[in-house]
């Protein structure tokens, strides 16, 4: 066969960091394709190369037609890739994560499969909410009591500084339209900052649908994290452009558009995936792991791949 044109696939060390990278990069409506070690986006209005390895994260919209080769250089350079609706407001498939290592799944799946870690990590992450107070005490019940007068006491703040009306959250899933303006806005306020969670919890190889607080759905993990950036991010958004509007205006677009103005800098995607790796590992940092390997052992602990292994009798030497 013969060999394909194109950069070799880089080493896991040679990937940029996450911090060195650009966030994230929306698509709609393009052709992508490949060219050495640059992703090609063409349209009408004429063609861009976009180096892979300075993207984190590949947001891919309607109308997106990517050629095979695309693919092949986006999984070399450890680009997550999500597939999503207008503007990122929803997801509906990713691929590969950026790195190699299990072991933000490994440990997601140990903390949310004991009942007592579970509920430290979601104290964690009411505590991340209420800095000032002391949680460490609190049931899980006593913990969304907590909460839910948190929002409703955010919610009429957000009101009276943006002179809009509220009375209660309130929306039809299956309705959109019948929502009022601030409703509405809240919904697409949202749903954008669960698209970016989302984001970043595949792209780092942790599992949308291992939830603390959500459970049962598959993406209770998704709603559980962008929790922790409401009250700051989505929602003081979604009152000022309800305040802004006016009758006629399509204000789902305009509050989207105003979520995506608020995410382009990469500040809040920064601080998600050092706050998901706190809340998982107890720790921050943003290198790759290494590739590595291990079997499991019951007894013995990981051991080395690539070994041949002999099974001795009693008493036999190794």
């Amino acid at each position: 066969m013969d060999k394909q044109a194109g950069a070799k696939k880089a080493e896991l060390t040679e990937l940029g960091r996450v911090r060195d990278r650009v966030t994230f990069l929306y698509l709609e409506h393009v052709k992508l394709n490949r060219q050495d070690s640059a992703i090609v986006v063409a349209d009408d209005r004429g063609t861009v190369f976009v180096p892979a390895a300075l993207i984190s994260v590949l947001l891919l919209g309607p109308g997106v037609d990517v050629t095979h080769r695309a693919i092949e250089l986006i999984g070399d350079a450890g680009m997550s890739v999500v597939w999503v609706g207008e503007r990122g407001v929803r997801q509906y498939a990713h691929g590969r994560a950026l790195n190699h290592s299990t072991s933000l799944l490994v440990a997601q799946a140990r903390l949310v499969s004991n009942q007592r870690s579970r509920v430290a990590v979601a104290r964690q992450m009411y505590q991340m909410r209420f800095p000032e107070d002391d949680v460490t005490g609190l049931s899980m019940q006593e913990l969304r009591g907590k909460e839910g007068a948190r929002v409703r006491r955010v919610y009429r703040e957000q009101s009276a500084q943006s002179g809009v009306p509220w009375t209660r959250r309130e929306y039809d899933p299956d309705d959109y339209s019948a929502g009022s303006p601030i409703n509405q806005a809240l919904t697409a306020a949202h749903a954008a900052l669960y698209g970016l969670s989302y984001s970043v919890i595949v792209a780092l190889g942790a599992s949308p649908g291992l939830g603390f607080v959500h459970t049962g759905h598959d993406l209770s993990f998704v709603y559980d994290f962008a929790d922790l950036y409401k009250a700051e991010v989505t929602i003081p958004i979604a009152f000022a452009v309800t305040a802004k509007a006016e009758d006629g205006d399509d204000i789902g677009r305009m509050t989207r558009l105003a979520v995506r103005d608020a995410f382009v800098d990469g500040k809040l995607m920064l601080r998600m995936v050092a706050d998901l790796k706190k809340l998982l590992l107890g720790q921050d940092g943003d290198e790759p792991e290494a590739d590595i390997v291990n079997l499991w052992d019951d007894k013995l602990g990981l051991q080395k791949m690539g070994v041949s292994y002999h099974e001795y009798a009693p008493g036999d030497e190794p």
